[in-house]
């Protein structure tokens, strides 16, 4: 997964921008303090940690990634970036009021001994908020008219909700706060399903070097071949139909919101 981000990580940073509207739900979900010290696990280049920054809360960006933390490390800020994952956190028990985990979870070894590594260094009725999708949620996304493959491969590394919640509470968090996120037409971070209103997003190379299901090599082939459709139906106007079939009322993504207990 390091090998994978490094890649990832050099187009990165131009298409993954912190998102005003869901940093606003993450601030608002975390309710951090201004004197606390929080985490941010699988920070990436750190756009989100750095908006947590301007507001004044102190953060540390965790990633396995050296790339991404190279990029992360501006020298701007006051933020300190650490090379780690959710599952190796390298600072003592209970030296943080919260974390934030903004679409991880799927590229964690252990989803059970990365909470638990969490719970180990968060202080009591400290809060974790995870943003993510689940395999249930993505079923409803119409990149799986042109993508099966690579939607099904996406699905099967994203745990289940239920998976999700057996993890937190098998850990002694404590699940309070279930919130729906529909993809909005104005979204800055450019992630898998960003462009559900508009396909020809998915037509933009360094949009998709930026999304891990896209820039799978074991995926090019079909991507090749899902994007030509792709083209061809939207110049006809038929991807309106094709979306129309995927309309549901699940959610496109989630925000899970959890206290130490």
């Amino acid at each position: 997964m390091k090998a994978k981000y490094d890649l990832i990580g050099k187009e990165y940073n131009a298409t993954r921008r912190a998102d005003p509207y869901l940093f606003s739900r993450m601030l608002h979900h975390l309710a951090p303090s201004s004197h606390g010290k929080y985490l941010d696990i699988g920070c990436g280049t750190g756009n989100y940690t750095k908006e947590f920054d301007k507001k004044g809360i102190q953060f540390i960006g965790v990633d396995p990634s050296s790339e991404m933390l190279e990029k992360a490390d501006d020298g701007n800020n006051n933020i300190h970036w650490m090379q780690g994952s959710a599952e190796n956190i390298d600072a003592p028990s209970e030296s943080f009021e919260g974390a934030v985990a903004s679409l991880t979870m799927h590229h964690w070894t252990n989803l059970h001994q990365g909470f638990s590594s969490l719970y180990r260094v968060i202080k009591d009725n400290g809060r974790l908020v995870l943003f993510t999708a689940t395999p249930k949620q993505m079923e409803g996304y119409w990149l799986h008219h042109y993508f099966p493959k690579m939607m099904k491969d996406s699905m099967l590394v994203m745990p289940s909700l239920e998976l999700i919640e057996s993890g937190l509470s098998g850990n002694n968090f404590q699940i309070v706060k279930r919130e729906l996120y529909d993809i909005k037409p104005d979204l800055q971070d450019l992630f898998l399903y960003s462009g559900k209103f508009e396909p020809k997003k998915y037509f933009n190379e360094q949009i998709r070097n930026g999304i891990s299901s896209f820039s799978a090599v074991a995926n090019a082939k079909e991507v090749e071949s899902g994007l030509a459709r792709m083209k061809k139906d939207v110049s006809t106007g038929e991807i309106e139909k094709v979306m129309k079939l995927y309309e549901n009322d699940l959610g496109d993504y989630l925000f899970l919101v959890a206290e130490k207990k």
